[in-house]
């Protein structure tokens, strides 16, 4: 299973669009694993420059490369109370979204971008507006 029955994407109350799942999803559940697009430590530079930006994660055991999920994994939006976690699977070159509370039928499902759900950090994009993945502390 590469993702769970009855995953879609809607317009989000929070930002642009969603994920959500047709069926109630109980805690634990693995919701998808994303593939990605692994970007190089020498190019991370340049998607500052592009959309891209705003959709990348942060990738390798030194946090200096970069990682764009495919499937849906770009579509999750950020809340300081998440319902799912996201998995950095380096072996596998994936990204894995999981429930960490059960989540009701039609209910968006959400992530901290932090990559930790207990995180209350302040994300770049709540000063400007900006969606983003995860950013180094004293990056701009």
């Amino acid at each position: 299973m590469q993702r769970v029955s009855g995953l879609y994407y809607a317009a989000s109350k929070l930002a642009g669009l969603g994920m959500f799942c047709t069926e109630t999803l109980p805690k634990g559940s693995l919701i998808e694993i994303c593939p990605i697009i692994f970007i190089p430590a020498n190019e991370v530079d340049i998607i500052h420059h592009t959309e891209l930006h705003d959709y990348y994660f942060v990738w390798g055991e030194n946090d200096d490369c970069a990682a764009i999920a495919l499937g849906y994994g770009s579509l999750y939006n950020h809340s300081y109370k998440p319902n799912a976690e996201f998995i950095l699977d380096y072996d596998q070159k994936t990204i894995d979204f999981v429930a960490i509370k059960t989540i009701p039928s039609g209910q968006e499902i959400t992530v901290n971008y932090h990559g930790d759900s207990k995180c209350k950090d302040p994300l770049w994009f709540d000063e400007t507006g900006t969606r983003i993945r995860r950013i180094k502390a004293g990056e701009k």
